[in-house]
């Protein structure tokens, strides 16, 4: 069994409808045999308050079978009894909440792949281009068949393997290109420019994706970590929690180190959240001492995760960045170094989602179940879970400190991705910063802190860019192929 926290899938793309997320990673962790060491101490198997005897067990037992026999027999079109099935394992788990949820064979594959960060393909981010509708390259992945084979950002990808693109959506395109590492497809590909297709044979390898982003590509295709060279400011943003992706921290922490960071922003905005495992070993990262988060379930014992002096990043300065899209894994790291005093937490109330899955496997392995089994407390104790009928002054998700709520607009918000989105391209060249408030309030909390001297008042924007509210205006979702 694998402890996640992340919100679903559709919950994370209604919610994040013109940001760059809107993957499976929100919901991509790994099967029983990748994540033991996650796995919650033994269920009891003592009777508990609620429990029915053996003979009301066998009456709901038999009343499911009858309607699902009625169904089969006499339903006035035939069905499939396996999808019947399905069906009614899913009805059951939506019965619970929205993060409880089946994993079916046949979604099963890419949900592992999600959370191992790796998966056979050719190595392209696409997106469906919001003016012409059709499939376009927003950036081949270093090192990747694409890249080697001069597919360039911008690109269109008129046809996979013969068959047209023309309505394709995102999820249709990644489907068809990724596949079996080994394996053959051919790509026709309009250039910038050129009025002909470009047929482009490519052999799928094993695509590893990182969750561990920098402000900008370098021109040898590796990130640069480093977003004030004068003060010595560092930048990360984490995608989401993944299974390297403490792994891969540690690395952007060595090259800061090396080039005398003193201070850092840790971007959590869009980050839907992932395994557990990681959002600890991230916090662990920051903290010498001190407890990072706690669970609590109706079976398992409470459990507390401390930090550990050996391996510890400190002497500097950390600003969190979260908005109200940054939930579970996320909210953990974030909570976790607000309330041990190691980090200013600038932005938005985060998402407030407070439980713990568990995958476990069903069907001999074939398919899966996300269960919530626990709920995460903060480390001064608070769940940050926001209920349905939760109210705005309740307690619930991650909030600014103290002077640093600063809530983006909806047309802020836009703007800043497609701006984040460009300067995200290899080799794009782009020196200027999509306007981030959020971001510039961080570093001035930094520079002040490093060179000891005030802050200037950062500039307010006019009134109208004040509100917020629904976001379901521009998507611009980019998906790995």
């Amino acid at each position: 069994m694998s402890l996640f926290c992340g919100v679903g899938r559709a919950i994370a793309l209604v919610a994040i409808v013109i940001t760059v997320c809107g993957s499976s990673w929100a919901t991509a962790q790994a099967p029983a045999e990748a994540a033991k060491a996650d796995a919650p101490p033994a269920q009891s198997t003592e009777p508990q308050p609620g429990d029915l005897p053996d003979d009301q067990y066998f009456e709901l037992f038999r009343e499911f079978v009858d309607t699902f026999e009625q169904i089969d027999r006499n339903y006035v079109k035939e069905v499939d009894r396996k999808e019947l099935m399905r069906a009614a394992i899913t009805g059951m788990l939506t019965e619970l909440d929205p993060y409880s949820s089946y994993i079916p064979p046949a979604d099963l594959a890419d949900f592992t792949q999600g959370i191992e960060q790796e998966f056979g393909g050719i190595g392209i981010q696409v997106q469906i281009d919001p003016e012409t509708r059709r499939l376009t390259v927003v950036t081949p992945l270093p090192g990747t068949p694409a890249y080697r084979s001069g597919v360039l950002s911008g690109d269109v990808i008129m046809e996979v393997g013969g068959e047209s693109t023309e309505g394709f959506t995102v999820e249709d395109a990644v489907k068809k290109l990724k596949g079996k590492p080994g394996e053959a497809v051919t790509i026709g590909v309009l250039h910038k420019g050129s009025e002909s297709v470009e047929q482009i044979e490519l052999v799928r390898e094993v695509i590893q994706v990182a969750t561990v982003l920098g402000d900008r590509y370098k021109t040898d295709g590796t990130w640069d970590f480093m977003i004030d060279d004068a003060d010595k400011v560092g930048y990360v943003r984490l995608t989401h929690f993944s299974r390297r992706t403490g792994e891969e921290l540690r690395d952007a922490l060595e090259q800061l180190q090396s080039k005398g960071m003193k201070g850092l922003v840790l971007d959590l905005r869009f980050n839907p959240g992932g395994l557990l495992s990681e959002a600890v070993e991230v916090c662990d990262l920051f903290l010498e001492k001190g407890t990072i988060v706690s669970t609590k379930g109706r079976n398992v014992p409470e459990r507390s995760w401390e930090a550990h002096q050996p391996g510890t990043y400190s002497g500097f300065p950390i600003a969190v960045l979260v908005n109200r899209y940054s939930a579970s894994a996320s909210e953990i790291v974030s909570a976790c170094l607000q309330d041990n005093d190691r980090a200013v937490v600038v932005g938005e109330r985060t998402w407030g989602k407070g439980s713990v899955q568990n995958v476990i496997d069903i069907g001999g392995g074939a398919s899966a179940l996300k269960l919530t089994t626990a709920s995460y407390l903060r480390p001064n104790g608070h769940n940050i879970h926001r209920f349905p009928d939760s109210k705005e002054e309740d307690e619930w998700g991650v909030k600014p400190d103290d002077s640093f709520e600063i809530k983006l607009s909806d047309d802020e918000l836009r703007d800043y991705l497609i701006g984040r989105r460009k300067r995200d391209v290899i080799g794009s060249g782009d020196e200027n910063r999509p306007k981030d408030r959020q971001l510039d309030a961080a570093l001035a909390r930094l520079r002040e802190k490093i060179t000891g001297k005030p802050a200037q008042e950062p500039a307010k924007p006019a009134q109208e860019a004040q509100k917020t509210g629904s976001t379901h205006r521009l998507d611009v979702r980019a998906l790995p192929a």
